[in-house]
């Protein structure tokens, strides 16, 4: 996929024909659930919350590793012991490196992921439905695998625990796709009062928003940065959002932080200034590495997402 100014603009094209065709014509090949009006029960609700609470397990793990406490993890309902991190590095001293202000700002990310673990546990405990446990996470292997994919194999041994600059490169492969899954999801809750699902979920969607438009500009603000094997941060960004462009499908949706040195792209939207989403097989397939859209596992999942028993109804939506 090109980087270059005009694979940006057709991009931007899409998007804004996306926007105008209407939500609906955006997330194509889904099942007639769709179909049902919203006070039709679906049956979804909690099998979406597990699908996201798989992420959010997976979020708080990242960004708790980073700040030296992911032993905080298991507090919540998580496992620190499920998690597989670079050798060397074990989760209980922050990144060398991460220091003032970019530590505050991980650490106040990271206690937003750990109340979300904590939070949507408890949203699926209140609805009668049981929370799915922590699967074994690779923030290891997969962080080389996918730098490895995206740069077309010239970075090597990629681990966002290495450094500053590499963690907000690791944070960036995750907050894009948190935010584009809460808002594919939202059309199948059915729960939409005061309080209820769709707020809960809504909620979340915002503060994923905000993290990722945190981790956006101080990428943007480095842009020019060398980064690795004689990339800039600029591009490094680009091939990572080239990649998932790449894994979640035949949509060109995905953007990076500039159209490569032309302007600002903070936030990724279309031309109506709204946000894309995708489906939870897009989404699947990112956190699996999976380019075939029917793996099970692998990726930053290696034995798979936790399963509540419709996760195989939500991954053919």
């Amino acid at each position: 996929m090109s980087n270059d100014t005009q694979g940006m603009s057709t991009r931007r094209k899409f998007l804004g024909m996306a926007g105008l065709m209407g939500a609906g014509a955006v997330l194509s090949g889904c099942t007639n659930v769709i179909a049902q009006t919203p006070n039709q029960d679906n049956g979804l609700d909690a099998a979406i919350f597990n699908f996201a609470l798989n992420l959010e397990y997976l979020e708080a793990a990242f960004y708790l590793a980073a700040t030296g406490r992911l032993g905080e993890l298991d507090a919540v309902g998580g496992s620190s012991a499920r998690v597989i991190l670079p050798s060397g590095f074990n989760g209980s001293a922050p990144v060398a490196g991460l220091t003032g202000d970019m530590l505050a700002m991980a650490n106040e990310i990271a206690d937003d992921e750990k109340a979300h673990v904590k939070a949507i546990r408890a949203v699926l405990t209140a609805a009668g439905a049981a929370p799915v446990a922590q699967p074994r996470l690779d923030l290891s292997g997969s962080f080389a695998a996918a730098g490895n994919l995206a740069s077309g194999g010239k970075i090597t041994g990629f681990n966002p625990f290495a450094g500053e600059l590499f963690f907000l490169h690791g944070a960036f492969i995750f907050e894009d796709v948190g935010v584009t899954a809460y808002k594919g999801a939202a059309r199948f809750i059915d729960d939409q009062k005061a309080g209820g699902n769709l707020d809960n979920a809504a909620g979340i969607l915002a503060v994923e928003a905000y993290h990722a438009g945190s981790i956006r500009t101080q990428l943007y603000r480095r842009r020019g940065e060398q980064a690795a094997a004689g990339l800039t941060v600029e591009a490094v960004v680009q091939a990572i959002s080239d990649l998932r462009d790449k894994v979640d499908g035949p949509t060109d949706d995905d953007q990076g932080i500039s159209n490569m040195g032309n302007s600002a792209n903070i936030v990724p939207t279309d031309a109506n200034g709204i946000a894309f989403g995708r489906t939870p097989r897009q989404v699947a397939n990112i956190v699996l590495l999976d380019t075939t859209g029917a793996a099970t596992k692998g990726g930053f999942f290696p034995d798979g997402l936790s399963d509540d028993g419709k996760l195989g109804t939500l991954l053919k939506l």
